[in-house]
């Protein structure tokens, strides 16, 4: 196991959570080469010491482990294998972190190009948002062989707090499907008990507070309990973001034949409130579609 001041690492994405995941790395010693689509938060990073990759090919040469943390399955898919993606740039040893939310089938087709290379892959899908990644205390669900895990332990260690090695290539993603929809399910929850707390002219805040500690009780109801009754829906982890888990959750229990149906209605409650307009707003938004 190597030290993470020892190592160097390229990161691609830059988003919510990526940029406060490379600067924890960066504070851990590690030396950090970054990618990004949008190139401000790159400009930004490069003023705080990083290097900067002109595609991502260029950070599989250059640094020892790749971490993703990148929007959708297809995103992934371009940011591995088009002509300037990772795996061209791929020399033996290299270990490849997706730490996005990404389609099962397609981490492991990923994970078997990236094994051909005689490289490993660990998909590490996290939870606890942005709050999470700013204070390297997200859990993270990995999925990949014991060799990859112990390689990239002292890396997720930085990142957080509730590290599980739930098996082999997928599993953390299954993992990550079945977190997103509690989180969804949850949060529509929370946001039904509130409007209707509302709608009788009772106090959502009292109501709150009365539940502390109780069943009902759940860091959603903590937090995004807070935020609908505030209104304050600044993006921690977006709508769309949550709406594209939960079609990759349903498409999954597709294909092994499992039957989600308050999924679906989760779903389509989120399809509504994007098709209202509010798809980049955080996901505790959904009480919006309710009021």
């Amino acid at each position: 196991m190597m030290a993470v001041d020892k190592l160097s690492i390229g990161f691609v994405g830059l988003g919510l959570m990526g940029k406060p995941m490379a600067l924890n790395l960066q504070r851990a010693g590690a030396k950090v080469m970054v990618h990004n689509r949008s190139q401000q938060v790159v400009h930004e990073l490069v003023d705080l010491g990083m290097q900067s990759a002109n595609a991502p090919a260029e950070l599989a040469r250059k640094t020892d482990v790749i971490i993703m943390m990148l929007t959708d399955t297809p995103a992934v898919e371009s940011v591995l294998l088009s002509e300037t993606g990772i795996v061209s740039g791929l020399e033996p040893g290299k270990l490849i972190i997706d730490m996005g939310t990404t389609a099962v089938m397609a981490t492991k087709r990923f994970a078997q190009v990236v094994q051909q290379h005689a490289c490993d892959y660990l998909d590490a899908p996290v939870s606890g948002g942005q709050i999470g990644a700013v204070e390297s205390n997200l859990t993270i669900m990995t999925g990949g062989s014991e060799a990859a895990y112990r390689k990239a332990e002292p890396i997720l260690q930085v990142l957080g707090t509730n590290i599980t090695h739930v098996g082999d290539v997928g599993a953390g993603q299954v993992a990550k499907a079945a977190n997103q929809i509690i989180v969804g399910l949850t949060i529509g929850a929370v946001a039904e008990a509130i409007n209707l707390v509302q709608k009788c002219g009772v106090s959502a805040a009292n109501v709150r507070q009365a539940l502390r500690g109780g069943f009902a009780w759940s860091r959603i109801m903590e937090l995004h309990g807070q935020r609908m009754i505030d209104g304050n829906f600044e993006p921690g982890g977006k709508s769309i973001t949550q709406r594209k888990d939960l079609q990759q959750a349903l498409e999954l229990a597709q294909a092994v034949s499992a039957d989600l149906p308050a999924t679906r209605l989760n779903r389509d409650l989120y399809d509504e409130l994007i098709a209202r307009g509010d798809g980049e707003l955080d996901h505790s938004a959904l009480i919006k579609v309710l009021r």
